[in-house]
């Protein structure tokens, strides 16, 4: 060989290239959007921390009350909920979801002097408007990068963000709680201030750093932009003929072709929304009382916390949580998405949710709370891996809203229902018999959607994946 002629090249094999695009996927833009939910659901979830701690006092607040305010949230989010993700669609990712930071951390500031119930629910409804979409945006984001057979594991990733919120947003909530007096303001209201700030930090640098599809990536080489874009363009392709070859009604054939209309027509969407409607009412009836339950544990148990023991102790069913849902996406990315993974986490939390108060210590309560924290967060990245498996384009973006609109109509009727059923009784037995029954819908919803083979969760099993290549 001349010795001016370069050396030959080994030939870059698909497997290669696909673990390589993929691993730079995990490496580059997950953690930053992982770490922007974090920053959402802290937002969204510190007037739960604020509330036992001054907040509630201060403002004269009932359990209903509270509970409305928590709740008025969703309301707001609802409103704008399917507009804003056909925004994204419309106008990409980077800009829609750094828009959508700014404006969130914007009025979560101005929490910092909120007088009265009446200017908390305003607020409150003004911070849903603000970060209407910006969920569902994050999940059609990240969806279309990766073909769906890793789209578990990427969700699974991404979802880390939502249950270490609390590992590390409880403890920093009660450090930020005990600088009572900074600026002369009360300790929930230093919270507010600080918590703040990072989404409109975090919302200018996404304008930046976000990309809005693999073509642009400059950190792809050739070959993996190449074989991304091949895959997602063959996969959405595919779609129409699957949903032929299943026996569905043509109608929901259009999903393929982006059609708006169809995603709202669709059987299998409003069966998902009830499911994902399920999974969230148990959600956010945990995270909006799980302190104010923690709380009652000093009356009912003669114990005495301080406000740290209480953060502690409220962030820890969501370690495990956490650690279950690494591992449980895993086993669902290596072994095929089956409906069970779905399924099977609704029920445990379903049947365990009620039992939590008939603990005779807090020790068991927290530790029966635990199983069911790891149940829901378990099931959730397994289950936003269906939507993206038959639908796509325009449909993608409006389904996804449509399902998570569900979700923020739980969000508001847990946090409502139950602050008003405890005033009633008197306690929390009857507000967590009702989660643990939504969640029982949404096992029973799952599995009779998976047999009908509506969920596309079957194939799954069929599909190469980096353990089997």
């Amino acid at each position: 060989m001349p010795a001016s002629a370069a050396p030959p090249v080994a030939p870059v094999t698909r497997s290669g290239v696909e673990k390589s695009a993929i691993r730079k996927v995990s490496t580059r833009l997950v953690p930053f959007v992982a770490l922007m939910f974090f920053v959402n659901y802290l937002d969204r979830t510190a007037v739960s921390f604020a509330e036992p701690n001054g907040m509630g006092h201060d403002l004269a607040l009932t359990a209903a009350q509270f509970g409305f305010a928590s709740g008025i949230f969703f309301l707001g989010y609802i409103v704008l909920e399917v507009p804003s993700n056909m925004a994204l669609h419309r106008f990409g990712a980077r800009r829609w979801l750094a828009r959508i930071m700014v404006t969130w951390g914007v009025v979560s500031l101005l929490f910092t002097w909120v007088n009265s119930s009446t200017e908390l629910y305003a607020l409150r409804f003004l911070l849903g408007v603000a970060e209407a979409g910006f969920f569902p945006g994050a999940i059609l984001f990240l969806s279309q990068w990766v073909p769906s057979r890793h789209r578990t594991k990427i969700l699974g990733l991404f979802y880390l963000a939502q249950p270490l919120t609390t590992v590390f947003g409880a403890p920093l909530a009660g450090w930020l709680i005990g600088h009572h007096g900074l600026f002369g303001l009360e300790g929930w209201r230093v919270m507010f201030l600080f918590v703040s700030v990072p989404a409109i930090l975090l919302g200018v640098v996404a304008w930046f750093y976000l990309i809005d599809r693999p073509a642009d990536a400059k950190w792809l080489t050739p070959e993996e932009k190449t074989w991304l874009t091949g895959e997602l363009a063959a996969e959405n392709a595919q779609k129409t003929g699957h949903e032929s070859e299943s026996g569905h009604e043509s109608s929901e054939g259009k999903h393929a072709k982006g059609d708006l209309k169809a995603a709202f027509t669709n059987g299998r969407v409003w069966t998902l929304a009830v499911v994902y409607f399920g999974f969230i009412y148990g959600l956010y009836a945990l995270a909006f009382f799980l302190p104010t339950i923690i709380n009652g544990f000093q009356d009912q148990y003669g114990t005495t916390f301080s406000v740290m023991d209480k953060a502690w102790i409220t962030a820890i069913p969501y370690l495990p949580a956490a650690i279950v849902l690494y591992f449980w996406t895993r086993h669902a990315t290596r072994r095929g998405t089956r409906t069970w993974h779905i399924a099977g986490p609704a029920i445990v939390g379903g049947v365990s949710i009620p039992l939590a108060l008939y603990m005779g210590s807090p020790t068991a309560t927290v530790a029966v709370i635990t199983v069911t924290a790891c149940a829901i967060f378990a099931a959730l990245p397994v289950f936003w891996s269906v939507p993206s498996r038959f639908l796509t384009g325009a449909a993608a973006a409006a389904g996804i809203a449509l399902i998570n609109t569900a979700g923020n109509i739980a969000g508001f009727a847990s946090s409502y229902i139950t602050g008003w059923l405890k005033d009633l009784s008197g306690a929390y037995y009857l507000p967590l018999y009702l989660v643990g029954f939504f969640m029982l819908l949404s096992a029973a919803l799952m599995i009779r959607l998976g047999a009908r083979g509506g969920t596309g969760t079957r194939q799954a099993a069929h599909e190469p994946t980096e353990a089997t290549r």
